[in-house]
């Protein structure tokens, strides 16, 4: 069969070319075409376009890149008609990919061959924009969702049947976790750790854009001055250069930083405070204590506070449903709040005894009884069939 892939960020990459491996497992036929990046090549997708031209984050940025994002879209239908799949397998990436889904649908561009529209990895929509809903539904043959809530709010809600998969990072950061010891560095002129050093190791995940880095870090360098005994490792974006960084982090003699090796980093950590998203679930499943942290500005806080709609900020709690990890939010996020949260992280054996035991729990219902990239490969060539 003929599959067109279309994933627009480095995560998608990631989980797209776990998808495309398993898809050639039970396909040896398979002829993949795709957006993405290095890993889907890797894996055996034909890369069309590359990630790294999609990614335009926040308002200003995006008007800015209008004229871009049009031809962009324009280049993806011409193709995908050039291409004739079988199925159009969508990625996240919903500022995109639902348009795409939508005009597949409005063209009736499967109307003969009966070929499918697939999403893989849920919109966030039970957080904000639910009214697109309705519209995904409509232009949506086969939705594959990740997180075990999900199945649920689309059932109860919407009345649609979606099917929960489980989530493709547990088989990325298993595998992370039984490879070879990676090398970090430790310490600010980058020797390498030896064990004890690396025990006292506290991961610093303070996000990936310029504007949020430069709200929170602040706060958590600060909090750092109390660990003196630790040493404070701040997992850098790709996108940011080490100066930019070294602004922050000259006046912390326990203070150093690393680029792209964020689950290196991890798998040394006593701890972590980490920004909310995606990290915060990251770190649980490599089973470091955290706290998570947000803070933006005043406006942009009060805009999302009436804008997303959801009882926590951490997926680990949303997941679980209850509180597992500390949550600092906007003023409570300060370097007292997070020097006594850390505290108890690193001395407090029935929190952390209590922690590692819910972090199993979260491990044991996002496997969902299987390898998520196999299981969503499988109900994508029996639904086709």
């Amino acid at each position: 069969m003929k599959y067109y892939i279309i994933a627009g960020e480095a995560s998608g990459d990631l989980h797209g070319s776990n998808l495309i491996r398993e898809l050639k497992k039970l396909d040896s036929a398979a002829v993949i075409r795709c957006w993405g990046g290095d890993l889907m090549q890797q894996a055996g997708g034909d890369v069309v376009k590359h990630y790294r031209d999609l990614a335009f984050m926040g308002f200003i940025e995006v008007v800015s890149n209008l004229r871009t994002i049009f031809r962009n879209l324009k280049f993806c239908k011409e193709d995908i008609l050039s291409f004739k799949p079988d199925a159009i397998i969508l990625i996240d990436y919903p500022g995109f990919n639902l348009r795409i889904a939508k005009w597949a649908k409005e063209q009736g561009i499967f109307t003969e061959s009966g070929g499918k529209v697939i999403y893989y990895i849920s919109p966030q929509v039970w957080a904000w924009k639910e009214n697109r809903v309705k519209m995904m539904k409509e232009c949506i043959d086969k939705m594959l969702v990740i997180l075990p809530f999900e199945k649920e709010y689309y059932k109860n809600k919407w009345n649609w049947e979606v099917e929960y998969v489980g989530h493709p990072l547990v088989e990325v950061i298993e595998s992370k976790k039984s490879g070879p010891d990676s090398y970090l560095p430790a310490g600010r002129h980058g020797r390498g750790g030896d064990q004890e050093s690396e025990s006292k190791t506290i991961a610093l995940l303070p996000g990936s854009r310029k504007q949020e880095i430069a709200i929170k870090l602040p706060i958590m360098l600060e909090a750092s001055k109390s660990f003196p005994g630790y040493q404070f490792v701040i997992a850098q974006a790709p996108s940011l250069d080490n100066s930019f960084y070294k602004t922050f982090t000259d006046p912390y003699p326990n203070v150093s930083s690393v680029s792209n090796k964020t689950y290196d980093l991890l798998l040394k950590s006593k701890a972590a405070l980490v920004t909310s998203g995606t990290a915060t679930l990251e770190t649980a499943l490599f089973a470091v204590p955290e706290v998570v942290c947000y803070k933006g500005s005043p406006v942009s806080y009060q805009i999302a506070k009436r804008l997303i709609k959801v009882k926590y900020i951490s997926l680990v709690n949303l997941i679980m449903d209850k509180l597992v990890v500390h949550e600092l939010i906007q003023n409570d996020l300060t370097p007292a709040n997070l020097e006594k949260e850390l505290k108890q992280l690193l001395t407090d054996k029935s929190r952390i005894d209590q922690l590692q035991k819910e972090y199993a729990d979260l491990k044991r219902i996002l496997s969902a009884g299987g390898n998520a990239s196999a299981k969503a490969a499988a109900s994508i060539v029996d639904f086709l069939h």
